[in-house]
């Protein structure tokens, strides 16, 4: 039982609680009874039994436990003694180490100095020695004859002869001339022929990729004076079958980073040779092959699109070179870094030379061609308009004579409706503009831009704004009818104010994409603009003035010959409905209606609404004061009014607040025909027209003057006695 409760025991974690559960719950097993019954004293006896069995589990562990801490503090004893022995052993090694120590550094000091005495003792006999060769070599140059030493016949030994011709050569140049002349020409002639040697040496290393030979005789020639032929020798080789396909710029980039890395193991001033190796590129390479894609000058075009091709592709080489830190932006002329646009105008070598000429001739030549073949295709010839106010007086009585004489003296014609003007014409020509000015951008100078952007902008304004819009707009001022005239004008007009509007909106933001970005001074270039543009609104203006009178004109003139007085007058019972001059006219001004709200937006379409809605008003208030009317002759006339104010600002069409109050007006005035005269006064008092406001005789719009209660108001009475009539 004793070994069950060591195992409890040592569980780990040890719960004396479940501990005495289970020992509770053994104990019911075992004195459990029948009728599920227990015997207390069984349970007490086996309790008093497991104390005295763990009172003696805890006398053995103690014992056991004094046993360990014995040998424990024996062994601790054992392992203090080997550890102070090994202490010992210790500080003894230190001590035999530094005595080492200090005796290798007394050693080391002597050699050093020994060294140094050996050192200084030879230096003068090798000094000795080399002069000795030296002057030896140099009796061999003196002697007559060729030289036979094996020194400068043995190819292997290249490297040690180029070191002592080149210390001879430096010797030679000392000498006296008189009497060292011939050997001074021996000792240059193996000079140059060594160095010939070399260069055809490092040429063959090369071509066997042997940078370590390469590297040595670059070395060597850094003292020679043809080491700069040394390094043309390897740009020749290096660049020698390269840049031949049709694309050679986009070869340029990977071919210097891959020379790079071989100059920078080889020579000992890598940047300068690869700024040597970039400028031959650039002065050579690609400046051969701009100058055969520029030969063709025949073709402006072609050659203006190859030019700015040319350019941007070698400033897009320029740029990666630049990003590769293998050229510097600005540049460094101190230290001879290479300059990004000092190789641009060496690879173009002047081919931007009188571009801005080039340019301005292109670009007029492409808008005349467009425009005549845009007439051509028109079978229009163009003509020469003369303006002015003479010539609009002359035209207009022209018109008159031969409206009243029934014969065409004016001429006026419509051209069936065309309006000249072209917006795909007008974005071609935008579109070769655009490329006008990006070309000019990048070719030109700082100091040929703004003339140039100036030249090309004036050019667009006399070929698109002048010759075409400003012409179109005097052929369609000119086909506008006559405001006398008997049959219903037909009006062109909106359709060019229309299209105009259009083509100038494209040439504004034209304007400020493509022209505003070329000048740093921008006032001319936006002063000339406006210029042109006061001078177009003003023929709109006058176009649209000119078409409003003719419109107003005919209406007047038609209401004057067909409105009947017995319109208004009718006798019997008729049907209220609107007189045939009316009807006539509306259907006139609904088609014209039609045509300005489909034409015309915006502030345009306000304004013209509310002139033709103003002057409309005007005429039919004008004509309807000629006429008496019956009580069904006022029906006919707000009849007449509605359908009037229907065609000008309804039909599902928005019309200025001002052109309805207007109509609303003239129908309320109407509205008193079948007033009373006894009620008149109070009907004018009355909420519908206590704030009412007209339009006098001038057409000004008015505001009536609130009446006293108790007084009358002549001015109001005075209309209304002609406007109303017998009844």
């Amino acid at each position: 039982m004793m070994n069950q409760y060591l195992k409890e025991l040592e569980q780990d974690p040890f719960d004396p609680d479940e501990f005495v559960e289970r020992m509770v719950r053994r104990s019911m097993q075992e004195s459990r009874l029948k009728d599920d019954q227990f015997d207390p004293e069984m349970i007490h006896d086996i309790f008093t039994q497991a104390i005295q069995d763990l009172k003696v589990l805890q006398e053995r562990q103690e014992r056991k436990c004094a046993r360990l801490e014995q040998a424990v503090q024996e062994e601790e004893k054992l392992y203090a003694a080997k550890l102070a022995e090994i202490m010992d052993q210790h500080s003894h090694c230190v001590n035999v180490f530094s005595s080492l120590d200090e005796r290798m550094s007394r050693c080391g000091g002597r050699a050093l100095d020994v060294g140094e005495k050996l050192g200084a003792a030879r230096a003068p006999r090798a000094r000795a020695a080399a002069a000795r060769d030296l002057l030896s070599h140099l009796a061999n140059f003196l002697s007559p004859g060729p030289v036979l030493t094996d020194l400068f016949n043995d190819p292997n030994k290249l490297n040690e002869a180029a070191d002592v011709i080149q210390k001879l050569y430096t010797i030679a140049q000392e000498l006296p001339p008189d009497k060292f002349e011939v050997a001074k020409k021996k000792i240059e002639a193996k000079y140059d022929e060594i160095e010939r040697n070399l260069i055809e040496e490092f040429v063959k290393a090369q071509n066997q990729n042997n940078i370590a030979k390469m590297k040595d005789i670059a070395n060597i020639m850094t003292n020679f004076k043809g080491y700069s032929q040394c390094v043309d020798a390897y740009i020749e080789t290096s660049q020698m079958n390269t840049l031949l396909g049709k694309d050679i710029f986009a070869a340029v980039l990977p071919l210097c980073k891959k020379n790079y890395t071989v100059i920078s193991n080889v020579f000992p001033n890598p940047d300068q040779v690869m700024s040597k190796f970039v400028l031959n590129i650039f002065h050579l390479k690609l400046q051969k092959y701009i100058q055969t894609k520029l030969a063709d000058k025949n073709d402006l075009e072609k050659y203006l699109r190859n030019l700015y091709d040319m350019y941007t592709s070698t400033q897009k080489v320029c740029d990666e070179l630049v990003e590769a830190n293998l050229v510097a932006a600005d540049g460094n002329t101190s230290s001879g870094d290479l300059r990004r646009e000092a190789l641009v105008n060496g690879a173009m070598a002047g081919a931007t030379d009188g571009y801005p000429a080039l340019e301005i001739r292109r670009l007029k030549a492409v808008f005349s061609n467009a425009l005549n073949a845009y007439y051509n295709e028109k079978q229009h010839v163009k003509k020469q308009i003369q303006g002015g106010g003479f010539q609009e007086l002359r035209r207009d009585l022209q018109a008159v004579i031969g409206t009243r004489a029934n014969i065409n003296i004016a001429q006026i014609e419509n051209y069936g409706g065309e309006t000249f003007l072209s917006e795909q014409l007008v974005q071609r020509m935008l579109n070769d503009s655009k490329t006008s000015f990006t070309r000019c951008k990048t070719l030109c100078t700082s100091n040929e831009l703004p003339g140039t952007t100036i030249a090309l902008l004036e050019v667009l304004i006399q070929h698109l704004l002048i010759e075409h819009v400003d012409y179109a707009l005097d052929l369609g001022l000119q086909s506008i009818p006559i405001a006398e005239n008997k049959s219903p004008p037909q009006i062109y007009f909106f359709d060019t104010v229309n299209q105009a509007n259009k083509i100038v909106k494209l040439f504004g933001e034209h304007f400020q994409e493509s022209v505003l970005p070329c000048m740093s001074k921008q006032s001319e270039c936006i002063q000339r603009k406006n210029t042109i543009m006061e001078q177009l609104e003003n023929k709109l203006d006058a176009g649209l003035e000119r078409a409003i009178a003719a419109i107003v004109g005919w209406v007047k003139l038609h209401l004057q010959t067909e409105q009947r007085k017995t319109d208004f007058k009718p006798e019997g019972d008729i049907d209220t409905l609107a007189s045939p001059a009316c009807i006539a006219v509306v259907s006139y001004l609904n088609t014209v209606m039609d045509k300005i709200h489909s034409e015309l937006e915006g502030e345009n379409l306000n304004a013209v609404s509310l002139e033709l809605a103003v002057r409309l008003h005007r005429v039919i208030y004008e004509h309807l004061q000629n006429f008496q009317f019956n009580s069904a002759g006022a029906m006919i006339a707000i009849c007449d009014v509605k359908e009037y104010r229907s065609a000008v600002c309804g039909r599902g069409r928005s019309a200025p607040a001002p052109a309805h109050a207007l109509f609303d007006a003239l129908h309320a005035l109407c509205n008193l025909l079948l007033v009373k005269p006894e009620n008149l006064h109070q009907v004018c008092e009355g909420e519908t027209l206590s704030n009412f406001i007209y339009l006098d005789g001038l057409g000004v719009k008015r505001q009536k003057p609130a009446p006293e209660k108790s007084e009358y108001n002549p001015e109001i009475s005075e209309r209304m006695v002609y406007f109303s009539g017998p009844v």
